[in-house]
């Protein structure tokens, strides 16, 4: 049996730190049947008990929005919108302060977390205050951060479909450029080597937590071939999140017009790579 050389790329997912998960994709069809569906933009309409101008209130929900997307927290200014989580903004005075207070409400009407905010000078904040504001706003939008991931991790825990209670689900796409049957033998000597009690392969990329797809390179070299097999794994939002890359010198003979078993070394090694790339991204996910 002919062996390849894999080379396993893990790469960083696209944002810095990890989205609250709440806030983060597309639920797809399956949020309908949830008790609890994640949602994935947070609302942040205009505060109306903010002790607030109307102008300053819309500024603030904007400057509340945008300090939250830079703690990865997917976030928008505006009305609220069915089906959708959102975040209301009140305050209250005490003393020569103001307290800002934020509820999170979730997409069935529950109250899912209240947080105060840093107490703010009266004066500054009744002014509306621009630069205060948005201080104000980069400081509780670090807390709020903090608030929604424990908020994700209890709806997460409840969700049976969460990947903390079921094993991750791939679908194995097309392979491309290689030559004889290639392009046929390697998923398919994939789809009987991937699955396992880690890994759950479906036929169906809507059903897909993740997805691979292969593509194949040759080179002739010294009267053999160099091929490079190149497995990329992608998240349901088709992201890049890693790569297997296995590099071997064969025969032309080995692999035209049948692979046979190059495919199956091949898919063998690939497979362990694959659940890895997949295993460290589930884990980014959970912190």
């Amino acid at each position: 049996m002919k062996r390849f050389l894999a080379l396993l790329l893990p790469l960083a997912l696209a944002a810095c730190g990890t989205p609250p998960e709440p806030f983060y994709g597309n639920p797809g069809p399956e949020a309908e049947r949830l008790a609890i569906p994640p949602a994935p933009v947070l609302m942040v309409p205009t505060p109306m008990e903010a002790l607030l101008g109307d102008d300053a209130a819309r500024g603030y929900a904007q400057d509340l929005a945008d300090a939250l997307v830079r703690y990865d927290v997917p976030s928008l200014a505006g009305p609220v919108v069915r089906d959708e989580w959102r975040l209301g903004i009140s305050a209250r005075l005490a003393g020569g302060n103001v307290i800002p207070a934020y509820v999170i409400t979730g997409p069935d009407g529950k109250i899912y977390g209240r947080e105060d905010g840093a107490p703010e000078p009266a004066q500054a904040w009744s002014a509306g205050d621009e630069t205060a504001l948005q201080g104000a706003a980069t400081v509780d939008a670090k807390t709020l951060s903090k608030l929604l991931a424990r908020i994700n991790a209890q709806v997460q825990g409840s969700n049976p479909e969460s990947l903390e209670n079921r094993p991750p689900r791939i679908f194995i796409g097309g392979v491309t450029g290689a030559p004889g049957d290639g392009d046929a033998a390697l998923p398919l000597d994939l789809k009987r080597d991937l699955p396992g009690p880690d890994l759950v392969v479906v036929n169906s990329l809507r059903d897909a937590d993740f997805s691979v797809t292969g593509r194949v390179k040759t080179e002739a070299q010294g009267g053999q071939i160099l091929v490079e097999l190149d497995w990329r794994v992608r998240d349901s939002n088709h992201r890049k999140i890693g790569q297997v890359t296995q590099l071997h010198l064969l025969n032309a003979q080995d692999i035209t017009p049948y692979w046979g078993d190059v495919a199956q070394a091949a898919a063998t090694q690939a497979a362990a790579g694959i659940d890895q790339v997949v295993g460290n991204a589930v884990l980014k996910k959970a912190k």
